[in-house]
């Protein structure tokens, strides 16, 4: 494991919500397999996951239009998907009409895919009797199946789902040994941290416009109260589909966010070398995905609180001059507090659950490098912060599958695809 390749594979430029842009992403590659012009029908199936995070999320460039079926239109019509997760900077007027006069012909739909446990999206753009299918699985942008009309056609990336390898291959290192992997950071990898840290608190220094004064103005107040509200208000922003790049972080770019953003400025406040903070944010990347690992790619629980506040918390430590027992006592503190907060989809409100992650994370920094952990003998808090994570893990994906279910039939009713 070098972290150059994962910073590759994990640390990515995503414009709007990862998981709206995948779709789009999947219905400009089926679009491409034919003419782009004579589409009569534009099909979406995907997992419940997938659906939830695009029920109620701005898309760039848009005019501000929210939504999955949307997205689905737009996608269709978008005319470079080579772009990936930057595919909506391609949005114009033309491609809004267009999208317009699909969704008034009803010839755009979805279905959700109950059985499907991991990240799904299957996109069918039709021309009248010829069918283009665009197949993604297991990541964003890991694309298995080009098909016209039942013949496959070639794909031009590689199928391995790389970024599921090597989050499972994170989770199974120790502190120690996730420590050792930011020990000596090439140039190429500081210069990639510090963009990502550029990115993200670009759009959050632009969300704090968007928020009321009284909620913003907090020139006096605490270095954990600004930070916490810089983070939700860059959080914000994303999720109402303002025009600004974010640097992903284990598929999510709120997840980037929330790891990036508090470090990037306690560290400048703190008087912290600026190497310091790189090396701090490299180790919260790491343990974000090994611990998205543990949750999946989507999951019943929020991915800000469980996994990228978990791994800001490694940082903060990190940062401050603390080592594997420190973080493992951090872990074992956020286990211990934020599990269970669910994942009703990506939206607005993403961006007050992301100002608990961060307070949860500062906390229980602060905590553990006092030698303060939750105890083993509380709940589902572990012998040390990698049990507590398996655990996280169990409740994550066994536990709370039912919840899962019920939050989906719950957004659905409001819909009115069902009658709740």
């Amino acid at each position: 494991m070098k972290l150059s390749k994962f910073l590759q594979e994990e640390w990515r430029p995503a414009l709007g919500c990862t998981e709206p842009a995948s779709i789009a992403y999947a219905a400009a590659r089926a679009a491409s397999l034919g003419k782009r012009d004579g589409i009569t029908g534009v099909h979406l199936v995907c997992d419940p996951r997938i659906y939830k995070n695009c029920y109620a999320v701005g898309v760039p460039h848009s005019e501000h239009k929210v939504g999955i079926l949307w997205t689905l239109a737009i996608g269709a019509l978008l005319p470079d998907p080579s772009l990936e997760l930057e595919c909506f900077r391609q949005i114009d007027a033309s491609i809004l009409e267009g999208a317009s006069r699909l969704l008034e012909a009803s010839a755009v739909s979805v279905e959700v895919d109950s059985s499907r446990t991991e990240l799904f999206i299957e996109v069918k753009v039709e021309r009248g009797p010829q069918k283009a299918i665009a197949t993604i699985e297991g990541g964003h942008t890991r694309l298995t199946k080009l098909e016209v009309d039942k013949e496959a056609h070639p794909l031009d990336i590689d199928p391995v789902d790389t970024a599921g390898s090597c989050r499972e291959r994170l989770s199974r290192l120790s502190f120690d040994e996730l420590i050792e992997l930011t020990s000596d950071i090439e140039e190429p990898d500081r210069e990639a941290l510090r963009r990502g840290m550029e990115l993200n608190e670009a759009i959050s220094r632009h969300g704090l416009g968007l928020l009321p004064k009284r909620f913003v103005d907090v020139k006096d107040q605490d270095p954990l109260t600004r930070v916490s509200r810089l983070v939700c208000a860059g959080v914000h922003a994303r999720m109402t589909g303002e025009d600004f790049t974010v640097m992903s972080l284990a598929g999510s770019g709120n997840k980037g966010i929330v790891c990036s953003v508090p470090l990037s400025v306690y560290a400048r406040e703190a008087g912290h070398d600026q190497k310091d903070a790189e090396k701090a944010l490299a180790l919260a990347c790491l343990l974000t995905s090994a611990t998205t690992h543990h949750l999946g790619t989507l999951s019943a629980v929020c991915g800000c609180s469980n996994a990228a506040g978990i791994g800001l918390a490694a940082g903060l430590v990190l940062l401050e001059g603390g080592g594997p027992e420190e973080i493992s006592m951090a872990v074992n503190n956020m286990v211990g507090n934020v599990t269970g907060m669910i994942c009703d989809g990506a939206k607005i409100g993403c961006a007050m659950k992301t100002m608990t992650s961060v307070d949860a994370a500062f906390r229980s920094t602060a905590l553990a490098l006092s030698g303060i952990g939750i105890p083993f003998s509380d709940g589902i808090v572990g012998r040390d912060g990698a049990e507590s994570l398996r655990h996280l893990g169990k409740i994550a994906t066994r536990g709370m599958s039912h919840t899962d279910e019920e939050i989906l039939r719950i957004m659905q009713a409001k819909l009115g695809f069902d009658e709740g």
